[in-house]
């Protein structure tokens, strides 16, 4: 009898984090990653937008706000002509949303964003919704 081949399972896409605060970054880590999600995170929007240049990714979720010179409109920007694939699985985090460049940017791009302080719930949920289960991904 003939041993069955092992088949690799297929290679879920990450979720781009860019996300500037090391507290908010590990926190949102964590909370995908024990849900079974794989995620990359990024510090600055500038490294998040080199990163989308050379790599698959199911999903993107980024801080309006990140240092370097690049925000979340440029990464926003960039995927529109870059991965407008994409775009349907962008996720913002904000801690300024009185800000009027803020609001423009979530009015302009129809993005879904949650508010720092969120919850875990909060998070993940919105991340179901936009992006899928991690399931789902092997379905791909």
């Amino acid at each position: 009898m003939k041993a069955a081949k092992a088949t690799a399972a297929p290679a879920i896409a990450p979720i781009l984090l860019i996300e500037d605060e090391a507290s908010v970054a590990a926190f949102v880590r964590t909370a995908l990653e024990r849900r079974g999600y794989c995620v990359v995170p990024s510090p600055s929007a500038a490294d998040g937008l080199r990163l989308l240049e050379t790599r698959d990714f199911c999903g993107v979720i980024s801080d309006i706000r990140t240092p370097g010179g690049v925000s979340g409109a440029d990464v926003h920007s960039w995927m529109r002509e870059h991965k407008p694939e994409l775009l349907e699985h962008l996720i913002f985090i904000t801690g300024d949303i009185a800000n009027r460049a803020t609001a423009a940017l979530l009015e302009e791009s129809g993005a879904p964003f949650v508010e720092k302080p969120f919850r875990v719930a909060q998070i993940l949920s919105m991340v179901e919704t936009t992006i899928g289960k991690p399931r789902e991904h092997h379905d791909r």
